[in-house]
């Protein structure tokens, strides 16, 4: 029942994100757009800008909230978020390079999602202790290296020549769905599909790993390859995610929480609910986005931290006010 809940609320922010925009249409054409497209200047800004950006905002939203539903259930830490394993900043580090370079736009997805997905190989790599991973060493080896590719990113734009590519470089950083089509859904959407299989798949090893590793061994788990499992299918959701929105931060970590809250701890409902969390958040984010300030925009990121920080305050000292009184 919680989860046709946050459905019909999901449904309902893919609605207002797409009856919200910088170019005021009236509701009742928008949905005459949707439900009878014609050649005119209304379906063309439905179906060729508000859409897209309705369907890679659920995309992104929801693939951050199943990777930190993953990463949070893998280490048992509430603090976890997909970036942890440094995707986000491989990414980051070799679009901001790319575009320095002049590599063409048309291929700086693909280039920012190797570079992620060899990041969070890296990452995984120093985590290795025999044939798994310790959790202590990924969070050391994600901070790590996500520190030092920020620190490249910092020092890649302060060299850049004044009115270069840097505004457009900080505005991915900023993280935006502005400028994104079908075109970048269609790329990430078979690697989207690969993740939540294989999130899936992972859903009776990540409510075993609850209880540890040691009970989840004696009740049948091969722990090791459950955790490459879960890392793998969070890296490819964060990946995508880092390519379709850029660098969009707390939604990995909040929604998790949000999820739980609704429908418990059990990952067969918590990953859905975290999907579906995460897509109506960040559509309803990106509507306020485009019409708070219209005709400009408030970068996503930067609106989404600023409702974050309350929030993860919020839902910490709540959690740290429970563990005292129990």
């Amino acid at each position: 029942m919680r989860l046709a809940g946050l459905l019909a609320i999901a449904l309902g922010a893919a609605l207002l994100a797409t009856l919200c925009g910088g170019t005021w249409i009236d509701p009742a054409q928008v949905i005459r757009a949707l439900v009878h497209p014609r050649p005119d200047d209304v379906s063309t800004i439905v179906w060729q800008l508000r859409l897209p950006r309705v369907a890679i905002g659920a995309v992104t939203g929801a693939s951050l909230g199943v990777a930190g539903a993953l990463l949070q259930g893998l280490l048992r830490n509430p603090l976890v978020d997909p970036y942890l394993t440094g995707v986000s900043a491989g990414a980051a580090v070799a679009i901001v390079a790319g575009t320095i370079v002049g590599v063409t736009f048309a291929a700086l997805p693909l280039l920012g999602f190797c570079a992620g997905i060899a990041a969070a190989l890296l990452v995984a790599a120093l985590a290795r202790r025999g044939a798994g991973l310790d959790s202590t060493r990924l969070i050391l080896a994600g901070v790590a290296l996500s520190s030092l590719f920020s620190a490249a990113i910092a020092l890649m734009l302060t060299r850049l020549p004044i009115g270069a590519a840097a505004p457009a470089i900080l505005g991915w950083l900023a993280g935006s769905l502005s400028g994104r089509g079908w075109s970048e859904l269609a790329f990430c959407t078979p690697y989207v599909a690969v993740g939540l299989v294989c999130a899936l798949a992972a859903v009776p090893s990540l409510n075993a790993l609850r209880l540890g590793d040691v009970r989840a061994a004696s009740a049948g788990v091969d722990v090791a390859r459950a955790q490459w499992l879960i890392l793998g299918a969070a890296s490819l959701l964060t990946a995508s995610s880092v390519v379709l929105a850029g660098t969009v931060g707390f939604v990995g970590l909040l929604v998790p929480h949000i999820a739980r809250r609704a429908v418990g701890s059990d990952a067969r409902l918590v990953l859905p609910a975290s999907a579906i969390a995460g897509a109506a958040i960040v559509m309803a984010a990106d509507a306020a986005c485009r019409t708070i300030a219209a005709p400009a925009e408030i970068p996503l990121g930067v609106l989404l931290a600023f409702l974050g920080v309350p929030a993860f305050l919020y839902f910490y000292i709540r959690s740290e006010r429970a563990t005292a009184a129990a």
